[in-house]
């Protein structure tokens, strides 16, 4: 590690959120090639789920439900993508340096876009609850748990995003909102995400850290067969069968353990948890690979079809724990686009087909 971190580009960025650097960034994005002009067919948002408190007739709050936007091009591919953060929307909407995310690559290739918050969340943030929010230190965290470098300020070399640009970093540790990390607010989230992905109709459900556990306990509580697939980015958390408990404490990001019959609905769809780099210099990391290993055993075990991928096999270099924002985001679409079809998801709907 000590080799690495003289390799490591230095310095401390403290105070990054100048009007210059915005400037920068700002400009940056100018100077890529505008892209052909997207054709949107439809788009718009709508609430699911939630509680209604008190009494409807005269005194009452509606509570607890999500919000789902949607984009959907013209000409539409058959399958839905649903996108799940685990810090917010943003990162599915921009590169780390202000190019084009995942929402914009994915219309661009012809795929509906639902971009979602849960209950408590984001645009979803109406609770049924009283929610006491304390301001905690997170810029250094954020660093460390998405794996920028060995320290706060220092950058693993080649990593994939815009070292030299101060705005980058200020954007990434601002694409956050306040997040309710244990197994009650997964509850939460997935009844509602739940009734959101059986209206939709068939769906792949694109994830990023604890977002994946939240999909998998989504796909057990849905009462129809619209899943198609989880395409996880660093999963954290997993459902296991009760035959097949892992034997590791609760915590917030599970494991969440259910019946048999119920796991068995995580059988009928292939799941995919894609990790970058640099895995091994964060303990946290291998001892989540580790339970992930467990969980793909399980799913397999009982015939259904699930992998642990690491970009790196496929040739993809310097990942954080957000790839699909990283700079090198183009060629980790790929990827996705090639399983995608690799499992017949890539099929254009009948014309006229009713979008929601």
């Amino acid at each position: 590690m000590s080799h690495i971190a003289k390799q490591s580009t230095r310095g401390l960025f403290v105070a990054l959120a100048f009007v210059g650097g915005a400037t920068g960034w700002v400009v940056a994005q100018q100077k890529e090639k505008d892209p052909a002009p997207m054709v949107i067919q439809k788009q718009g948002a709508w609430v699911i789920g939630g509680q209604v408190l008190g009494d409807p007739k005269s005194s009452s709050l509606s509570c607890d439900h999500g919000y789902v936007e949607y984009q959907i091009p013209v000409n539409p591919r058959d399958t839905n993508l649903f996108m799940w953060h685990s810090s917010s929307a943003q990162v599915w909407q921009t590169r780390w340096d202000g190019g084009e995310g995942y929402q914009s690559i994915f219309l661009r290739r012809g795929y509906p876009v639902y971009l979602w918050d849960g209950p408590r969340v984001g645009r979803a943030n109406w609770s049924c609850e009283e929610i006491d929010y304390q301001p905690r230190m997170r810029d250094q965290g954020n660093w460390a748990a998405w794996r920028f470098g060995p320290k706060f300020g220092e950058w693993w070399p080649g990593i994939q995003f815009p070292t030299n640009d101060k705005e980058a970093w200020n954007q990434a540790t601002r694409a956050r909102y306040d997040e309710f990390d244990v197994v009650k607010n997964v509850q939460l989230e997935t009844d509602a995400a739940a009734q959101a992905l059986d209206k939709i109709g068939p769906t792949v459900a694109l994830t990023n850290s604890a977002g994946g556990l939240r999909a998998l306990t989504a796909a057990t509580k849905m009462n129809t067969d619209h899943m198609r697939g989880i395409y996880s980015y660093e999963n954290v958390g997993f459902v296991f069968p009760e035959t097949d408990n892992p034997g590791v404490r609760e915590g917030g990001f599970g494991p969440i353990i259910v019946p048999l019959e119920t796991f068995k609905k995580l059988t009928k769809f292939p799941i995919v948890n894609a990790w970058g780099d640099h895995t091994a210099d964060v303990p946290n990391t291998v001892g989540t690979l580790e339970l992930n290993r467990k969980f793909v055993a399980a799913v397999n075990k009982y015939g259904g079809h699930a992998e642990l991928v690491m970009l790196s096999d496929l040739g993809l270099h310097g990942n954080t724990h957000i790839a699909f924002a990283d700079m090198n985001n183009v060629a980790v679409a790929d990827a996705l686009s090639k399983w995608l079809k690799g499992h017949g998801l890539d099929k254009y709907a009948p014309k006229n087909q009713t979008r929601r």
